[in-house]
């Protein structure tokens, strides 16, 4: 396990003192180390999880070729492409068992959706395509091509082949695919756990009377709804004074507890703040300055209690700056913990509605809402007041605009990179 000095060491152009971005997350790429325990569940408890192995389908699906609609089985080679056809039906086949029976020229089978295709018959002519008379159909020509509605043995996957692969996180989907092979179980990397408390004497929980110079802890809420989204298992651990031995016992506990801990508070440049003081004593920590906007102050590293290491995030205070960090960094590092294969956010593009200011030399991520316009193409326009405090405004948003590291001004007009909320927050 390396250090955070010999990471640092590691990384061309590394500067805690003002860190871009990438480079937060190309540190947090070699920090974290993905938990190794596996446990086999059913598949109803799989939503969510990883795979901790590939997944190898026992069986060919679909097992046989197959009609894709209602319909008339029929041999493409009496297709003719300027010609009717006229064939004689004899015998309906139906989802569930083969059709038996003898096949001359010009017969069909008049055939359900999934049945098995008849020997013999490679093609069906959907039932709204043809004229039933009596035991015969007419058929247009040129309505259907060889091989038309026929989904084929193994089309989807093959008997002996990954049907999934390990570090995949189990989306509706795939657990869907997984049933439809067979599998009642599958190994998936244990749960992730994660403990988080927020700190401060001015933090307020809910149920305590207000006072003059405190406010309500709403970063607990915010990060546990971030967290539970995630499907790891939180760790709630409510507010922490600024007392030095309450902080100890809070920093100590979760690392006993916790593969992951994160903070809120306490993580600005000032040398006053027991929180930094304390992540200082008992873990290997950085403190970074990030060049971004909101969210400058972070703390990352790991606390060791005993044989255990927990990751630490130190997370700034103000509640949006608390959701961007998260999103920006610590999703991203927490579904490595979880052994997932990496995935970068996919940024849709849109067209700004608005003027928007931004200095070289940062990422701002702005909030936003997310649009299409008549002519088919994605606008967006900031929630208003962009405060590091404003929660509203983060309820109001269904992405984030992200203004790049050396992006200047952005006109109205202009496009600009957007990461939704959707499967987030």
């Amino acid at each position: 396990m390396k250090s955070i000095e010999q990471i640092a060491a590691e990384l061309q152009g590394y500067d805690p003192k003002a860190l871009s971005a990438d480079r937060v997350n190309e540190f947090l790429t070699h920090l974290v180390e993905p938990v190794t325990e596996t446990q086999d569940i059913g598949v109803f408890d799989a939503l969510g999880r990883v795979l901790a192995q590939d997944v190898i389908s026992p069986l060919s699906v679909p097992p046989h070729d197959n009609s894709a609609m209602d319909g008339f089985a029929l041999d493409s080679r009496q297709l003719r492409p300027d010609e009717s056809l006229r064939l004689r039906v004899v015998g309906t086949a139906f989802a569930g068992k083969a059709w038996v029976g003898d096949l001359a020229h010009g017969d069909c089978v008049k055939i359900m959706t999934g049945a098995i295709m008849p020997k013999g018959l490679d093609t069906v002519v959907p039932l709204e395509f043809v004229q039933v008379t009596g035991e015969h159909i007419e058929m247009p020509a040129g309505v259907v091509r060889a091989g038309d509605n026929r989904r084929l043995l193994g089309e989807d996957l093959m008997a002996g082949q990954p049907a999934l692969r390990k570090g995949q996180s189990l989306g509706p989907a795939a657990i869907g695919l997984i049933a439809s092979v067979g599998l009642p179980t599958v190994r998936v990397y244990r749960r992730v756990r994660v403990a988080y408390f927020s700190t401060g004497d001015e933090i307020l929980s809910l149920g305590e009377a207000p006072r003059e110079g405190a406010v309500y802890d709403s970063n607990r809420y915010t990060v546990f709804g971030l967290l539970t989204r995630m499907g790891v298992e939180v760790i709630d651990m409510g507010v922490v004074g600024d007392e030095p031995a309450l902080l100890e016992a809070a920093f100590r506990d979760a690392a006993t507890k916790a593969d992951a801990i994160i903070t809120s508070g306490g993580v600005s440049m000032g040398e006053a703040d027991h929180t930094k003081a304390m992540m200082k004593q008992l873990g290997d920590v950085a403190f970074w300055r990030i060049a971004m906007r909101p969210g400058r102050p972070m703390a990352v590293g790991r606390i060791q209690e005993g044989s255990r290491s927990s990751l630490l995030f130190g997370l700034p205070g103000n509640p949006v700056a608390v959701m961007v960090t998260f999103l920006a960094f610590v999703r991203p590092a927490l579904q490595q913990l979880m052994g997932a294969v990496a995935r970068t956010p996919v940024l849709l593009q849109a067209r700004s509605t608005e003027a928007l200011r931004k200095k070289p030399g940062r990422t701002e991520y702005q909030r936003g809402i997310v649009t299409r316009g008549a002519d088919g193409h994605l606008s967006v326009r900031i929630t208003g007041n962009q405060g590091s405090g404003v929660l509203s405004s983060m309820v109001e948003a269904n992405g984030l605009i992200v203004l790049q590291h050396e992006q200047g001004n952005v006109a109205a007009g202009d496009t600009v990179d957007v990461m939704m909320f959707d499967g987030a927050i």
